[in-house]
């Protein structure tokens, strides 16, 4: 009973990663990595500031939208 709860869970938390992963919830983490790895010394904007302008550049350019 123990293993099926383990591997209950370790399914569970792999489909909530697919779903953040789809949904964009790594995307701020990544993109502070790569400021910080490519760019060092820039400005890293709050995950708010980041959220804000992804959206802004989003609705000047709507290619990527299925609707």
């Amino acid at each position: 009973m123990r293993s099926a709860g383990r591997t209950l869970f370790r399914a569970l938390r792999a489909v909530i990663w697919w779903f953040n992963s789809i949904l964009g919830g790594n995307d701020y983490r990544r993109y502070v990595e790569h400021l910080r790895r490519r760019h060092p010394g820039s400005h890293i904007p709050s995950e708010r500031e980041y959220w804000r302008e992804r959206h802004a550049a989003a609705a000047k350019n709507p290619a990527n939208r299925c609707c």
